[in-house]
């Protein structure tokens, strides 16, 4: 071999790793005929499949995926042994699911190893709560069940001790893809109630406030936005900050039946404590993660920018364009932080993309396409919704399998 043809091969080798077909490899850990598996949302907040010593990873099982399920269709609540072949064992069932955020799984980040959050809706009642399930015992050993505001799950306080609960029932009907249908919702025909909104869960004592209300948003938005008055709110996306002192989310309006452009997509912050309630200046889009301190990662402009929320501006980027061809995608970051991870789909593929981005070095990889079929987008799609485990080294990804019957299956990626 020359010298030159030997100098051109090690680039290549150094540029092929660069791109990501080489250090990354994947392994399919579910495949069923008759049954799809999948975890749901997002990995990020610490939102993380894995319990603490990763042998289990939790999920939800189907056997449809061809209509948003309904109060009388339970999904089954399974634990997956990646010690023993990865064994599927169901342990509960969930009737508060969707295909897109699945049952917001978390493991409790006070018993990580074997407590989890899911959850379900009553099936006379259709009301929903959430479930603290105890899998040493095998058993639910808490219901947060609240009669007269019936909420669930809309994320767990990184560190522990509280969720946000927000209305489901509310959110199928103004944006069906991210709420439960059917479920029973005392907030019907109210455009921006006083007794709805965010509210705050203790996970101790089932103690509740409601942390800031549809209608103090609704004031705020006015301003910049007067014809919200026209329109019904509802939240998406609230996350704990990692030092658990701040709650980002998205008040939402105008999904249903109207264009665009009467779209209302408002970036909130809101201290733990209920004050300090302020709408962000910039939009920044995609599905954001918390970073560090007052910084969040999100997407403006086509890139994958840093966000501080106390000064209110865009104070630096993640990677370049190349790199991140849609920052809007999925992103999560990798428990320690140095890891970040990008979910984009293509259209001209139909499939989802993984990119792998070290922090401390710039090296990074992209992943070889995960099939979605024909479920792209609309309210079954299959997201990408990356979630790490707890080493940091590996991402459950979800995946279309077969071609006469397909089914939504799980992979691992893991980095090498």
């Amino acid at each position: 071999m020359s010298r030159l043809l030997a100098v051109t091969s090690i680039l290549a080798i150094l540029a092929l790793g660069l791109e990501g077909k080489t250090d990354l490899s994947v392994q399919q850990i579910t495949n069923s005929d008759e049954h799809h598996h999948f975890f749901g949302y997002i990995g990020h907040v610490q939102n993380i499949a894995w319990n603490q010593s990763e042998r289990y990873i939790l999920a939800l099982r189907t056997t449809f995926q061809d209509h948003l399920p309904e109060g009388h269709e339970p999904a089954d609540v399974v634990l997956i042994d990646t010690k023993n072949d990865f064994k599927i064992t169901k342990v509960e069932e969930s009737r508060g699911w969707n295909p897109q955020q699945g049952t917001m799984f978390y493991w409790n980040p006070k018993r990580q190893e074997h407590q989890f959050f899911f959850n379900d809706r009553d099936p006379e009642t259709g009301k929903v709560f959430t479930v603290l399930y105890d899998k040493h015992l095998k058993k639910r050993i808490q219901e947060y069940r609240f009669e007269d505001h019936p909420i669930g799950n809309g994320g767990v306080m990184q560190g522990g001790g509280y969720f946000a609960g927000i209305n489901y029932a509310r959110m199928a009907r103004l944006r069906p893809v991210t709420g439960y249908k059917g479920a029973w919702d005392w907030t019907e025909d109210v455009l921006h109630p006083k007794d709805d909104g965010i509210f705050k869960v203790n996970t101790d004592t089932s103690a509740h406030e409601l942390l800031v209300s549809f209608n103090q948003m609704a004031d705020i938005i006015r301003g910049k936005d007067p014809h919200i008055d026209h329109l019904a709110l509802f939240i998406n996306h609230t996350l704990w900050n990692q030092e658990g002192n701040r709650l980002f989310f998205f008040a939402r309006a105008g999904w249903r039946g109207n264009r665009d452009h009467t779209r209302i997509n408002a970036p909130f912050v809101v201290n733990a404590d209920g004050t300090g309630l302020k709408r962000l200046k910039t939009f920044f889009g995609g599905h954001p993660e918390w970073d560090y301190g007052n910084r969040m990662i999100g997407s403006l402009n086509e890139q994958q920018i840093l966000y501080d929320v106390n000064r209110d501006q865009v104070i630096g980027h993640i990677g370049n364009e190349d790199i991140f061809p849609k920052p809007q995608g999925d992103i999560a970051l990798s428990p320690k932080g140095d890891w970040f991870v990008n979910g984009h789909k293509d259209g001209a593929t139909a499939m989802n993309y993984y990119t792998f981005y070290q922090r401390s070095t710039g090296k990074w990889f992209r992943s070889r396409g995960f099939n979605v079929g024909k479920w792209f987008s609309g309210d079954l799609r299959q997201d990408p919704s990356p979630s790490w485990n707890r080493s940091g080294n590996q991402v459950l990804v979800p995946g279309i399998v077969g071609d006469d019957e397909p089914t939504r299956q799980l992979f691992v990626i893991s980095l090498n």
